[in-house]
């Protein structure tokens, strides 16, 4: 296997995975900002030219990264973070994409319209980037309400791919110069995420 990377939300998010199974995998990173991956070679990765990419032995390539960890976690169960039963894996996928929808999304929303580096991507409207600034503020709201009931990870007490996807929030909050608000229950979930091994 060999895995194409770079510094980017999604790319973040199989990296944490990684990480913190403790897999040695043979990686090369890319400068999407230096548009390193708009070429005919890896356009036969990815036709979309979007990392990450997991490469398999057999010229099989996976994109998109929730597909990338949930292969990874079939050869490497170890330390599972998909769940480990019916309604734990039930849990995970459903807090997953709350995550990826309610803040993810959001916040890469507010990247998207702001960031030099799209601005000949997609038609960059400033006020739509302030209106999902303001509503992100209400999601992490919504957040700290979820996480009143003092659980560590957003499923119970097992570390997920659903911290993940929040912790790729997070990292993009602190390229993208976003604050993140000090709600009491969102700091606590904010600081022990941040214990994890992608941030050592």
């Amino acid at each position: 296997m060999h895995l194409y990377t770079a510094q980017a939300p999604n790319p973040f998010r199989v990296n944490a995975f990684i990480a913190e199974k403790n897999i040695d995998i043979p990686t090369t990173s890319f400068n999407i900002l230096a548009g390193e991956t708009r070429n005919p070679e890896f356009h036969r990765k990815n036709s979309l030219y979007q990392l990450p990419v997991l490469e398999l032995d057999d010229g099989t390539h996976l994109t998109e990264s929730v597909a990338i960890c949930r292969y990874l976690e079939s050869l490497y169960p170890e330390r599972p973070l998909l769940g480990t039963n019916s309604l734990e894996k039930a849990k995970v996928d459903m807090w997953t994409r709350r995550m990826e929808q309610q803040v993810f999304d959001t916040v890469g929303a507010i990247g998207l319209h702001t960031f030099p580096f799209f601005a000949d991507k997609v038609e960059q409207v400033t006020e739509y980037a302030n209106s999902m600034k303001r509503l992100l503020d209400k999601k992490w709201q919504w957040l700290d309400s979820e996480l009143s009931d003092g659980r560590s990870y957003l499923c119970n007490e097992s570390f997920s791919i659903a911290d993940i996807t929040g912790m790729a929030a997070l990292w993009l909050c602190g390229v993208a110069d976003i604050p993140v608000p000090e709600y009491k229950h969102l700091k606590r979930w904010e600081m022990t995420v941040r214990t994890h091994d992608i941030w050592t």
